[in-house]
Formats: C-alpha cells, sequence, structure tokens
C-alpha cells in the first residue's frame, strides 16, 4: 500500500488494491458508513468510500485489516481459492447487473462480501467443519443444503449479519441475506437475483461442470426474473477493469 505514502494517492490504483481484497473492502466500507464521517449506511462501494474518507482514514483501514493471503489461515479453507472466487464473483456480479441496468457498483461489492460468513463458520465451527467439507467443498452448489441441515443456518445469514454489523447500507445487507432464494423474499430484490446467478457461474466454474450439468443446475426461474438465459450469463466474461499506467 505505498500509494498512500504519497501525498496525492493515484484514486484508480486505491481503487483497484482496496476492491480487489475482501478484507480491505469489508474494513472500508464499516468505516466510511460509521456517523463519523457523514455518510452513515450509505456507501454502497469502494470508490465512494474512498472519496470520502482522508488518506490518513485509509492507512489507518490498511493498518487494521486482515489483507488478502496475509490473513491468518482458515481451518479447512484453501484462502486463496476463496479470494479468486470472491473476486470472480465479484467481477460477474458487476458485468450481469450491467445488462439488467442495476447499480454495477453495489453488485461488485455483493459478489466480493457474500462469501465472508464462510470464512466465520470455518473458524467458529472448526470441529463440525469437516463432515461437511468431505461431502461438499466450500464453494460446491449444494454448500447450503449441507450447512443448513448441520448447523441450522448457512453462510449467507452469516454474512448478512456481519454486513449489518458494519453498519452497510440495506440494499447490501437483504441482497447478501436474500440471494439464496431471492424470490421467497416477500419484497423482491433484483440485487439479490443477480448475485444468485453470479454464484452459480462462478461456482459451476470451480466444479468445472459439463454442458448437461449446467444446464441441470442453471437458475432458470430466477434468470427468467432478469430476462436473462443461461447462454447470456455463460457468455458474460467478468470485466477486470485495472488502472492504467500513467504513461498509457
Amino acid at each position: 500500500m505505498t500509494e498512500l505514502v504519497s501525498p496525492e494517492p493515484h484514486f484508480s490504483r486505491l481503487n483497484h488494491l482496496f476492491s480487489s481484497d475482501t478484507g480491505l473492502t469489508a474494513a472500508l466500507l464499516c468505516v466510511a458508513n460509521g456517523e463519523r464521517f457523514g455518510a452513515h449506511r450509505q456507501v454502497v462501494g469502494v470508490p465512494e468510500a474512498l472519496a470520502l474518507l482522508p488518506n490518513p482514514a485509509l492507512r489507518a483501514v490498511v493498518a487494521a485489516a486482515p489483507v488478502g493471503t496475509a490473513a491468518r489461515s482458515v481451518p479447512g479453507m484453501n484462502l486463496q481459492q476463496f479470494w479468486r472466487y470472491s473476486f470472480e464473483t465479484a467481477r460477474l456480479a458487476r458485468s450481469l447487473a450491467g445488462i439488467v441496468h442495476l447499480n454495477p457498483v453495489v453488485a461488485y461489492t455483493a459478489g466480493l462480501l457474500h462469501a465472508v460468513g464462510e470464512l466465520v463458520i470455518h473458524r467458529s465451527e472448526a470441529a463440525r467443519i469437516n463432515s461437511i467439507n468431505v461431502l461438499s467443498g466450500p464453494f460446491d452448489l449444494r454448500r447450503m443444503e449441507f450447512e443448513m441441515r448441520l448447523f441450522g443456518f448457512t453462510y449467507a445469514q452469516v454474512s448478512a449479519g456481519l454486513a449489518k454489523r458494519w453498519q452497510l447500507p440495506e440494499v447490501l445487507i437483504e441482497a447478501l441475506c436474500y440471494h439464496p432464494n431471492p424470490l421467497d423474499n416477500d419484497s423482491y430484490e433484483p440485487l439479490a437475483a443477480v448475485l444468485n446467478l453470479a454464484i452459480w457461474r462462478a461456482r459451476a466454474g470451480e466444479a468445472q461442470l459439463n454442458e448437461r450439468e449446467l444446464a441441470v443446475t442453471y437458475p432458470g426461474e430466477i434468470g427468467m426474473t432478469l430476462g436473462l438465459d443461461i447462454d447470456t450469463v455463460l457468455q458474460q466474461d467478468p470485466i477486470n477493469w485495472k488502472p492504467k499506467n500513467d504513461d498509457e
């Protein structure tokens, strides 16, 4: 994070650094949505947070947050795979949100943070988590079914609970909470449906599903509510926005 040492940090570089790390994003949004900076529960993404917080506050976030794979190990979890999967889901959610005219920044944030509850479960239920891991990996499409059977809750509920504790905007909390079954919520939230499809695509990629398996597992009813068929979802290349070099 040497960029923060500069008296005038390059915004696009900071945006990329924070946006590509789940721990930093969570810590940054937690600070930005506090009452101190006057945007209580209104900041939905890294760009807004960077524009709001002064450099000393950003440096404090970096100093305090567990960054990427430098964070302490989590029993039963490959952290490098977790970061990669979360980043992929975030980029897919952003891409899909653009198609259906939803806020891509909100979608990206939801995608990046949606699975943080999985880390909490692995730490708090370390003695029991292996009984699930032998049946279903952390990114298996059936994962939530096994978690509900064993624990009575899923990573999605834990992620939403964390977002609420961090005082994130309600639209993010609802997307994290309801994305497993977005059509069952009394108040339908399109962002939860977008997140559901992005997660399906990312997990299908992790599992290397074949054509038949993709067709069988595609959440078609959810896709229909957004006007997205399986081909449209599969054809989306996650957009990787990186800062250009100054001389480009």
